[in-house]
């Protein structure tokens, strides 16, 4: 059950970081790591309670895949030459 749960924490991630990227634009690393952390929890496809206990016991994970996604990001547009 949680290898699903987190293969869908690492697919939204990819759209948490495009959303907040488009939403803050260039900078505010902080604040944009804040915006896809609430955008994967708010698009979990369960209860808000049952949300809140994943944010809960995968925060960790939820925090570290975020980052990986970021870097993932930077790195497709350096190859691409953007």
């Amino acid at each position: 059950m949680f290898s699903n749960i987190k293969n869908q924490i690492k697919e939204l991630a990819k759209n948490a970081v495009l959303v907040a990227e488009d939403e803050l634009g260039s900078g505010a690393g902080q604040e944009k790591k804040k915006l896809a952390i609430e955008y994967i929890v708010k698009n979990l496809p369960f209860s808000g309670f049952v949300r809140n206990i994943i944010s809960i016991f995968l925060s960790s994970f939820i925090d570290d895949v975020v980052e990986i996604s970021v870097s993932y990001m930077k790195s497709l547009s350096k190859s691409e030459g953007v």
